[in-house]
């Protein structure tokens, strides 16, 4: 028998809570023993981490935090989902893109897709978006169930054509107007904003008025995010930019005489996901605030539900090492998945190398398809919901979205902030921000700014046609990495191999090791070969280890603070007198001063320091 002490506590009695600030001096006395001295809220903004548009991640939330009430899925503000059930029935529309000109290849692609998981098609239509022409749609969707898949089309400026060819193939396929689910993919300003080129909106909103009278299950109009995602910007932006498009339709149908709760009916929303993973996922939960806000003040808060489609962001898949990509696409399917995403379309991993393969398709599909039959992440309802922490993110970025969707609204709207130049210089500013902390690596691109591999075999894939140019540009994230490495590339077709730098390791495996891997892995994402044999040298044997490394006229110097201050002058003489014209050291600058030319540490810009290398070893394209 266990007896409980006479004090008026059982043992299942809770613990007294503890305090944010009892939390914050735990945090004091962790950062003392690193060094740092800071208290108070000091000590917590060293643990924050700063995001675009001003948004900050704290280490800590708490209930008093977190921001109002976000209210019940299916109902205003529909943060928390656009419909009671969310998509617990069937989970979300896995809905596949289909690029290039020959319709039977697509129709063979899509029919393996449908037969295979896929449960909506996203057809590029239209010599202005590389894709089908508009007369080979009946062929390119040949052996389709029309009144079972769903489809979206993408044709720019030939939208209204696009339009009207699956209008009339489903009239000669005989679907009922009732049975017919699609979306036209009407964006004259999203068009603008990816060719420059102006559309007049009467042809879009006659187009809506149309499908809204006879076509219930149709929407013409997609407000298409994706041109200011893919020219940098940030996710604030990208709502606020999505918001001005919207309201942008919203005015001119009901200017033509649409009821308000039908012009919203007619509206798609399309979002970039990214593989960061609570970011998106509030990104898509504020979207859905935002909208409903929009359709409050038009006096219709009952139609505010947002349509949202979401695509695994362009941006972030990268050309090198292309394999990663899977696991970027993963993440970012189920980030969209958990924020209540209604279509999530996966782009396949080799998206960035030409036109995908069957392999690339088929993983494309199959991720929403583990995600739903084997993880279940549809099962529950806004699983992310009740987080502090998402809670507060959603928050955060709804507000930073609409301030930036007032900038708009002041500056005239969307087609006026086009024309100015505004969106544009903002969406550069953001994206040379963004640009820095990627040459820094502050921001790792996984096989490109971190853990290359130079050996990797490319992949070869046949060209994907243009897609549309002349306005906003197109940005990736790996693209300064890419120039780099093309350089090297050039230099191994002109000579047989790589241009190499010599690692003179100072010292035991344990000194040396960890500035040696860094240092390789810093080289090496701008193409340059490090070699590290032997693998320590000394000043005695230094200069004979650089002369058989075959190295351009460079070294760096990886081992531990102390023995620099022993070997690193010694060691440095012996390479320049071997032939090196520039020695680096890896570690804090001003270690050794005077011994080394330069410096290579965590936080450097390693662009800069790459691009200067090789200019110096003479690669270039």
């Amino acid at each position: 028998m266990t007896v409980l002490p006479d004090d008026g506590l059982s043992l299942a009695a809770e613990f007294p809570d503890a305090t944010h600030e009892q939390w914050q001096r735990l945090v004091e006395g962790v950062l003392r023993k690193s060094g740092k001295d800071v208290s108070g809220e000091a000590a917590e903004d060293a643990l924050s981490t700063k995001l675009e548009d001003g948004l900050t991640t704290r280490p800590l939330y708490t209930a008093p935090e977190t921001a109002e009430e976000t209210g019940f899925p299916g109902f205003a503000p529909f943060i928390r989902g656009g419909s009671p059930a969310g998509g617990a029935a069937d989970g979300w529309d896995v809905r596949q893109r289909y690029v290039g000109n020959d319709p039977v290849r697509v129709n063979e692609a899509v029919l393996t897709d449908l037969e295979n998981g896929v449960t909506s098609l996203w057809l590029s239509v239209g010599d202005s978006c590389g894709g089908l022409p508009v007369d080979a749609l009946p062929r390119a969707l040949d052996g389709v169930y029309l009144d079972l898949a769903p489809v979206c089309l993408d044709a720019g400026a030939e939208y209204a054509d696009a339009a009207r060819a699956l209008l009339r193939l489903y009239a000669e396929r005989q679907v009922a107007p009732a049975a017919a689910r699609a979306s036209f993919g009407a964006d004259p300003l999203g068009h603008e904003a990816r060719t420059g080129e102006v559309l007049e909106l009467a042809g879009a909103v006659g187009l809506a008025r149309e499908a809204a009278a006879h076509w219930p299950g149709i929407r013409a109009l997609t407000v298409d995010a994706l041109p200011y995602h893919e020219a940098g910007g940030s996710a604030a932006e990208e709502l606020g930019l999505s918001l001005a498009t919207g309201v942008a339709y919203l005015r001119a149908l009901t200017q033509d005489g649409a009821p308000t709760g039908e012009a919203l009916g007619q509206l798609e929303f399309r979002y970039a996901a990214t593989a960061d993973q609570f970011l998106t996922i509030a990104k898509f939960r504020a979207a859905r605030r935002l909208w409903a806000r929009i359709a409050e003040a038009c006096g219709a808060p009952e139609a505010g539900a947002q349509r949202q489609h979401a695509v695994t962001s362009p941006v972030m898949m990268t050309r090198r090492d292309p394999w990663v990509n899977m696991l970027r696409t993963t993440v970012a399917c189920m980030a969209a998945g958990v924020g209540g995403a209604d279509s999530v379309t996966v782009l396949p991993f080799d998206h960035e190398l030409g036109l995908p393969d069957a392999f690339a398709r088929r993983i494309a599909r199959n991720t929403s398809t583990i995600l739903l039959e084997e993880s279940h992440l549809a099962r529950v309802i806004d699983p992310a919901g009740g987080s502090y922490y998402v809670e507060r993110l959603t928050d955060e970025l709804a507000h930073a979205a609409w301030e930036f969707f007032q900038t708009i609204e002041k500056a005239g709207g969307l087609a006026a902030a086009l024309r100015s130049g505004l969106v544009a210089e903002r969406l550069a500013a953001t994206w040379a921000e963004r640009s820095k902390k990627l040459a820094k690596r502050r921001e790792p691109i996984t096989g490109v700014s971190e853990f290359p591999l130079l050996s990797e075999k490319p992949l070869d894939r046949e060209p994907a046609p243009a897609g549309p140019t002349g306005g906003l540009p197109r940005v990736r994230r790996d693209e300064a990495y890419e120039a780099l490495r093309a350089r090297s590339d050039a230099h191994l077709a002109a000579t047989g191999h790589r241009p190499r730098i010599f690692l003179a390791a100072l010292g035991p495996a344990a000194a040396h090791t960890a500035r040696a891997t860094f240092a390789a892995n810093l080289f090496q994402a701008g193409g340059v070969e490090p070699v590290h044999d032997p693998v320590s040298v000394d000043p005695a044997t230094a200069a004979e280890a650089y002369a058989a490394s075959g190295a351009d006229g460079m070294a760096v110097l990886c081992s531990s603070d102390p023995l620099y201050e022993e070997q690193a002058g010694a060691v440095a003489a012996a390479l320049r007198a071997a032939g090196a014209t520039t020695v680096f050291l890896a570690g804090k600058p001003g270690t050794a001063a005077g011994a080394v030319d330069e410096y290579v540490f965590a936080g450097c810009d390693a662009v800069a320091v790459l691009s200067s290398v090789l200019d110096r070893m003479g690669v270039s394209l």
